[in-house]
Formats: C-alpha cells, structure tokens, sequence
C-alpha cells in the first residue's frame, strides 16, 4: 500500500515535464571491494551532471535513488539483515547497516548541495515497511511534495522494519518498483559502472541491447549476481524487477548505462540515445 499524496500542481506548471527515475549505482559511487570507500570524484561529477541537467531541461522533474555499495551491503552480508531481524545481535546489526546506508547518503547529499541541486532526503528507513522481504506500506506524499515544489528527492538502500521477518533491506530499485504506480514516471534510468547487462557476464564481451518484459524468465545463466558482496541479488535481481515494473505499467522503458563515462548521466536525463541496455514490454 502507497501512502496518499496530493494532485496539487507542479511547480512548473504549464512547462511540458517529464517525471525520470534516476538511480546510481552502488558500484559507481563506491568501491564495492572496499569497505566504506566512496568515489569522491565521481560522486561529485555526478552531483555537477544532475544539476546542469536540470538547469538546461527546466521541466525535468526527478526522482534520484542511489545504492549503498561498500557501505550498507558489506554490513548487510556481515549480519545477514537482509534474510532476517530477530535476536538482540541482529538489531545491533540492523543499526549498524543503517548507519552505513545513512553516512553514504550524506556524502550523497553534501554533493548535490555543493553542485546546486535542491535536494532532500526521503529515507526509506522512515517511510517503508516490508511483510515477508516485500513492500508493503510506503509514504509517497513526501515525494510528491517535493516534486511539485521543484525539489529533488533522494531514495537509496536501507534497512527497514518487516513485518513478519523484522527487518530486512529495501534495495532503491524495490523502493522505485513501490512508488511508480502513484507517481507514474516516464522514464527509469538505472547508471552504474558497467556499460549495460552481459549475457556472458563476466567475460562481458556481449551486451545486451534490449531485453523484453514479454520474453518470460531469464536464464539466472544469462544474468550473474554480482561481482562484490550485493545482499539485494545484483543485476540479475535489479532487471527482474524493473521488469515486473514495466509489465505492469503501461509505456515506461528503462534504460541500462555506464555512468562512470563522463557526461552520460547529463544525457540520458535529457533523453538522448545512449549506449547501454533498455528494458521494455
């Protein structure tokens, strides 16, 4: 269940505007072989790419979500939050996992703010419960506040309360996946450090151009997790949700792309034609 939210106009009403969810990657920001080793530098292009985005599309209304890499996935793996939250040992753990979601999320944030996006927070620890590993109430008003007072809200990984399995981890893409039927985007942008999804991960020799919701299953062969510690199932687990998403939801697309090459996130956000992988119906 979503949370109710207002109609109220945009902003920019009257501009035409276009709703994107964007989220970067917890390989791109972080150094997933590292624990809590962010990527100063490429945080902070991304940040300057946002806001030049924003400034030359005036309309472009956006959700930003980022994984929690190094941060909150090496803390999940170490006191398995994501299967479970049960013992007074496993809420010392499930703490921990958030402050680690939550210290990368700040650099996140400082970054925005430096580049001159007007960002705020919605965290998914505050906002989101889970029943059994699944989304099952979420607050979507506080997104679309922000929305239509030309803010951008930031999403990402976090430990949550669950109602049967008493905490768990909510991955951006879950959280994307739970707010999309209220706020109906237009576009999902998913940049990490590969340049799409291999069927031959990881050899990575051959991109997949598109892959189709209609198509059925996909071979776990084709898709492999990850390559570093992922506690929300890597790419195999990110497309097949995305997936679901788009069978469900009439004309939305998304697209698969490298942001670790300088100026792509600027254009896929402008909506020019990038390299990378596009799911769709």
């Amino acid at each position: 269940m979503v949370g109710a939210y207002d109609n109220s106009p945009c902003y920019n009403a009257g501009m035409p505007s276009e709703l994107v969810f964007l989220k970067l990657g917890g390989s791109l920001i972080t150094d997933k072989a590292r624990a809590r080793t962010q990527r100063t530098e490429a945080i902070q292009r991304l940040a300057e790419e946002i806001a030049k985005a924003r400034r030359d599309a005036p309309g472009l209304q956006l959700l930003l979500g980022h994984g929690s890499g190094s941060f909150g996935h090496m803390e999940a793996e170490k006191f398995g939050t994501a299967g479970g939250v049960k013992t007074a040992e496993d809420w010392i753990g499930f703490a921990a996992v958030w402050g680690a979601a939550d210290a990368l999320n700040r650099l996140m944030m400082d970054a925005l703010a430096a580049a001159g996006v007007p960002a705020v927070r919605v965290a998914p620890s505050s906002n989101t419960i889970l029943d059994n590993g699944q989304v099952a109430e979420i607050s979507g008003e506080p997104v679309r506040r922000a929305l239509n007072s030309g803010l951008v809200p930031v999403v990402y990984g976090d430990a949550v309360f669950d109602r049967t399995r008493g905490g768990g981890i909510a991955s951006t893409e879950m959280i994307f996946s739970a707010l999309a039927p209220v706020l109906h985007p237009d576009r999902i942008l998913l940049a990490g450090i590969e340049p799409g999804v291999f069927s031959d991960y990881p050899v990575r020799a051959a991109l997949l151009p598109r892959i189709r919701a209609a198509e059925g299953k996909i071979p776990h062969s084709v898709l492999e997790g990850s390559e570093h510690t992922d506690v929300t199932g890597g790419m195999l687990s990110k497309v097949m949700t995305m997936l679901a998403l788009i069978r469900r939801e009439e004309g939305l697309e998304a697209l698969v792309f490298s942001g670790a090459v300088a100026g792509n996130v600027y254009r896929a956000l402008l909506g020019e034609e990038l390299a990378g992988t596009r799911l769709e119906k």
